[in-house]
């Protein structure tokens, strides 16, 4: 299967959803986006390794994680975004010490936090991409910048939009397809990442 290469365009807090952030991850020489939630603590790391310029009195976990590589020549080479399942994504963390390669299973959250301390490029495949992938406008003066503000562990101003209530996965599942790719189309319209992901997964569970 054909991989495609992604960056982080930023993170978004939820405004429905407590302790919970958007990682927006941007398909590189395309328009998609790939909203992934994620929670408070690895929000905080993955700005932070955004930021570059702060460095936390301690290390964090993912620190001491690359603290512990380099003690012992273990080099994270990429990660890939390999599998959706019910709205979860599943990824691996490719490593290499000696020259011999081995395969790590992580949360997402955590191998992209890894792969920003590695400098390792993070990938997803076509297939994933077309499944969950979602048309959003872009700024280009917002992509500079993803880590701008880290008071409120927010690395970009797109913010999650509208408030909803918790009974919106119900109402959800209760649509038609079509109904479905309307709200979708709306969603994005207005930039409301967070309505849009959960739209998108009900979609790619009933194509699954």
């Amino acid at each position: 299967m054909s991989l495609v290469k992604l960056t982080i365009k930023g993170i978004s807090y939820s405004q429905t959803q407590n302790g919970a952030y958007a990682l927006i991850l941007n398909e590189v020489d395309g328009e998609r986006k790939l909203p992934i939630v994620i929670g408070a603590f690895e929000a905080q790391s993955i700005a932070i390794a955004l930021e570059r310029e702060i460095k936390p009195p301690r290390p964090l976990t993912h620190d001491l994680f690359k603290n512990f590589a380099d003690r012992f020549d273990i080099v994270v080479k990429q990660v890939i975004i390999h599998k959706l399942v019910d709205g979860v994504f599943y990824s691996s963390i490719i490593c290499e010490r000696d020259k011999i390669e081995e395969i790590i299973d992580a949360r997402t959250s955590d191998a992209i936090a890894l792969a920003l301390r590695f400098n390792a490029p993070i990938f997803t495949y076509k297939n994933i991409l077309e499944k969950a992938g979602i048309y959003l406008k872009s700024n280009p003066l917002e992509a500079q910048n993803p880590s701008k503000d880290l008071g409120g562990i927010l690395s970009t101003p797109e913010t999650f939009g509208k408030e909803e209530s918790n009974k919106s996965e119900g109402t959800y599942s209760k649509q038609s397809l079509s109904e479905l790719m309307e709200l979708l189309d709306g969603a994005v319209q207005d930039e409301d990442y967070e309505k849009a992901a959960k739209i998108r997964d009900e979609i790619s569970k009933r194509e699954s």
